[in-house]
């Protein structure tokens, strides 16, 4: 008995050494040559101007710039389950960035995950988004990053561990979860909706971190846009899954994506923020639109048929009405630090001082970004101009702050009570400004 089990052990063993081996085989690239660092001058004003808005679309700076590094020169470490993998440098140094890079190497590392030296690159890069990205737009992006300042810095080491730091392991994660496909045009959309979804789908990555990912880092199929847990945030569903009060409408999310906050759904915080104002703000308004119109689409806003008025004024109704109830800690708390800037005795609800009931962190079903935003509060150049909010780390302690929270939730929200607050507010509190 024992030795059919060794021998079925073996048996597979060879059988997943082979697979492995043919992974390699069939995805092996070989290295691209050098070429001398192009000079500014070769590059067209109006393709490295085109090639600025297109990283920022993609938002990045947000990966291959450390806290305070040079813009570009990489050193930002990305925590991953399989450890911390740090992001390159994509300046034009010849030493230690991208400067003797090919256009050829830039796309192909682009669309097919893969260096210059003909190593796979870790899927912590979006390449599996990036290759539906266009050739025109892609040129752009090599012509301005070529422009940069060249900046001599050598990443940290990754911290994964042996095996999975073996970069020939990554062509079976590619055979496994990289579908190479270019997003075509759905011609019974209009051209506002197809460059939304060419955006959202390609260079700006949306689900990358909109989407639940599987136990090997791969996006879960058929979940896209459904919403995930990533650096101690919480990407809500851009679906209908979604769950705030008021549908995401295409004019709440143009509002959203050009300033950074709506009246009837909250302010962009986290690296939510660092999308909407450090990486979509040189965006012209048609893409902005685009994006919206594209998001209303995949949203469904348009079969929602909600009054919003009345959903609007009950919300309010509820929230003023909620008075102290005896031993509750979190509605002492709420009355003391939160009540007279969330208050909208008015009726109306406003972005600089949401209204409670209608944001979407109170209704998500993870209770991160609320945590989060209590904790560390909104810096004045995160959300929109005149949207500050202190943080109260320093003066609630982990139980208030989750006593707070399910509070909130339980006054403001009709979705379930969260569960496990304490541990998720420690979890907050180890990682302070985490993914800010």
């Amino acid at each position: 008995m024992f030795k059919k089990i060794f021998t079925g052990l073996l048996l597979l063993l060879a059988l997943l050494i082979l697979a492995a081996l043919a992974a390699y085989v069939y995805y092996w690239r070989p290295a691209l040559a050098p070429v001398n660092p192009p000079a500014a001058t070769a590059f067209s004003s109006q393709v490295v101007e085109k090639g600025r808005i297109l990283a920022g679309m993609g938002n990045c700076a947000a990966c291959h710039t450390a806290k305070g590094g040079a813009e570009f020169a990489g050193g930002h470490g990305l925590a991953t389950p399989f450890g911390t993998i740090y992001a390159t440098n994509i300046t034009p140094d010849p030493q230690t960035g991208i400067g003797r890079w090919s256009l050829a190497a830039f796309q192909r590392a682009m669309r097919e995950g893969v260096g210059r030296d003909g190593a796979h690159l870790y899927p912590v890069f979006p390449y599996t988004h990036f290759n539906g990205v266009s050739e025109a737009d892609l040129t752009a992006l090599y012509a301005y990053c070529m422009t940069r300042a060249p900046v001599y810095a050598v990443a940290p080491a990754n911290s994964v561990p042996f095996p999975l730091n073996l970069r020939p392991l990554q062509a079976g994660w590619k055979l496994l979860y990289f579908k190479p496909a270019s997003v075509q045009p759905d011609a019974a959309q209009g051209l506002d909706w197809n460059r939304g979804r060419y955006l959202a789908e390609g260079l700006a990555h949306c689900a990358a971190c909109h989407t639940p990912r599987n136990a090997l880092g791969a996006e879960v199929a058929g979940s896209s846009y459904l919403g995930a847990a990533i650096d101690h945030w919480y990407a809500p569903a851009l679906t209908s899954a979604n769950t705030a009060p008021l549908p995401w409408t295409q004019d709440e999310l143009y509002a959203f994506l050009r300033t950074g906050a709506t009246a009837l759904h909250g302010v962009a915080a986290g690296p939510m923020s660092a999308v909407v104002h450090e990486g979509m703000g040189a965006s012209p308004d048609a893409d902005i639109r685009a994006l919206a119109t594209y998001f209303a689409g995949v949203a469904g806003a348009a079969g929602r048929k909600v009054d919003a008025d009345a959903v609007i004024k009950a919300g309010i109704e509820r929230s003023q009405r909620v008075s102290l109830v005896d031993n509750d800690r979190g509605a002492s708390l709420y009355v003391a630090a939160c009540a007279s800037c969330h208050s909208n005795s008015d009726g109306q609800p406003a972005a600089l001082r949401p209204e409670l009931s209608l944001n979407s962190a109170v209704s998500a079903p993870d209770p991160a970004n609320l945590i989060q935003v209590i904790l560390h509060g909104i810096g004045k150049d995160e959300a929109m101009p005149g949207v500050l909010m202190p943080g109260f780390a320093a003066s609630l302690t982990d139980n208030d702050v989750a006593q707070l929270a399910a509070y909130l939730r339980r006054s403001r929200s009709h979705q379930p009570a969260w569960t496990n607050l304490d541990a998720a507010v420690a979890r907050a509190r180890a990682t302070p400004g985490a993914g800010k």
